[in-house]
């Protein structure tokens, strides 16, 4: 089997466990007056896990492979690949994570679009600061002022 039926095999997994926990496990700690909402904190991981398994069962089918194009992932060439640029993407997306709370939302998150954006390729700094802080402004004055949910946006020492 490739390595492509691989993944997918063990993405229908970690989908179908998702999928039980959000379906079985996260409904029942409800309070009773969230239970007559129409959209549950679970609705969202529902959706998520039933998106995940069609895609998993089309990758382990090959439904989405045409008979024209055999193109698969080599296994033996795996260095030939840009394993460099998405290894430094998972160390940058856990430095993310560890700064989002210290540093705050506004800082952390516009470090961590323009730094995965430079990995990436881009080199336009000119265009890459202001739409990445504009990106990060927009989406922390939409989850605080619209939602209603607090995000720290500034550092806690200077105040946030």
């Amino acid at each position: 089997m490739a390595l492509d039926r691989w993944l997918a095999l063990i993405l229908l997994g970690i989908c179908i466990t998702y999928g039980y926990t959000a379906w079985f496990t996260m409904d029942n700690s409800l309070a009773p007056f969230m239970q007559r909402n129409p959209i549950w904190p679970s609705t969202f991981p529902k959706l998520l896990s039933i998106l995940g398994i069609i895609a998993a069962l089309v990758i382990l089918l090959g439904i989405e492979k045409s008979d024209t194009t055999k193109v698969e992932i080599n296994h033996r060439h795996l260095l030939d690949y840009h394993l460099f640029k998405a290894l430094m993407l998972l160390a940058l997306m856990t430095a993310y994570a560890f700064c989002l709370r210290p540093l705050g939302f506004l800082f952390s998150t516009s470090t961590f679009l323009m730094l995965g954006s430079f990995i990436l390729g881009e080199r336009k700094w000119w265009i890459l600061i202001p739409i990445s802080s504009a990106t990060t402004f927009l989406v922390w004055y939409l989850v605080q002022e619209v939602l209603g949910i607090y995000m720290r946006p500034l550092p806690g020492f200077i105040g946030g």
